[in-house]
């Protein structure tokens, strides 16, 4: 409904999931078929964010958790039934997970990119093996790209046509003004440490306090008013391969990083492919 929605209120924005799991709680003919639709609503402007899921999302809603190998299998697969109906050819799949019988009959007007997350260096191969693209967090693209690049390369794929998306977290003020958005996000550094296997997000909260300091949290973050460190932080992220920046406020006051960054870092980047979230 939010793709939707801004799909109606925008005509330059390029929108998608970072990330969906369509394998448990969605069906991937499902997932299909909707971000068919959204590509027809904003042609050229969708992409598709997929991932092998949490127990937060899939277990909770489906009492199914499977281990990693085989969440990933049904992503594997998952990814194929998508890419079949968007053909708009007829499709019969009798696959290990899935079975699908249909025809997608309003196809995308043009492929939509389907992007997909890893966290950690087999899925980081896995996912550049079956992916149009990358999301990962800055750590990991840091200590696994070769894996990724790897499994591109095995796929007869070339990394420099495909996305590579990362989060950026900001904080525009203090170190004061990042303690609560810290406090909101301290699960992050263990998100996909870990954390994806609890189901119980009580227990997340309540491990998360006791195991991960806010000093952890704010690694990676760039907290600063001076526009300076925004574009630092930013153009490192670029240097070393990543093409889409995601900056990500937890900030209470969102039209203010937005102006922020809209007068005081976007106008210095050159060519750069940066979003607000």
């Amino acid at each position: 409904m939010t793709l939707g929605a801004l799909a109606a209120r925008t005509r330059q924005l390029w929108m998608g999931t970072m990330v969906t799991c369509p394998t448990l709680r969605y069906h991937p003919a499902v997932v299909a078929e909707a971000f068919a639709s959204l590509s027809l609503l904003s042609p050229g402007r969708i992409y598709l964010g997929v991932g092998s899921g949490e127990a937060l999302n899939e277990q909770a809603a489906t009492g199914n958790w499977p281990a990693w190998r085989e969440r990933w299998d049904r992503l594997i697969e998952a990814l194929g039934i998508i890419r079949a109906l968007w053909s708009g050819d007829p499709l019969k799949h009798q696959g290990k997970y899935y079975r699908v019988d249909g025809t997608l009959y309003d196809k995308p007007p043009q492929p939509i990119p389907l992007l997909t997350a890893a966290n950690g260096p087999k899925a980081m191969r896995l996912a550049g093996e079956h992916g149009d693209g990358l999301v990962t967090d800055p750590q990991t693209w840091k200590q696994h790209k070769v894996e990724w690049e790897a499994g591109a390369k095995a796929a007869g794929k070339s990394t420099a046509d495909m996305p590579v998306m990362t989060e950026l977290f900001a904080v525009v003020g203090t170190e004061r003004d990042a303690q609560r958005p810290a406090e909101l996000w301290r699960f992050l550094p263990k998100a996909f440490k870990g954390y994806h296997n609890l189901v119980s997000p009580t227990e997340i909260e309540r491990r998360a306090d006791q195991e991960i300091p806010l000093s952890q949290v704010l690694e990676d973050w760039v907290v600063s008013s001076d526009p300076a460190a925004h574009i630092k932080k930013i153009e490192a992220l670029r240097s070393s391969g990543v093409t889409i920046v995601n900056v990500h406020s937890a900030q209470p006051d969102q039209r203010a990083v937005i102006d922020f960054y809209a007068k005081n870092v976007l106008p210095q980047l050159r060519g750069a492919a940066t979003a607000t979230n």
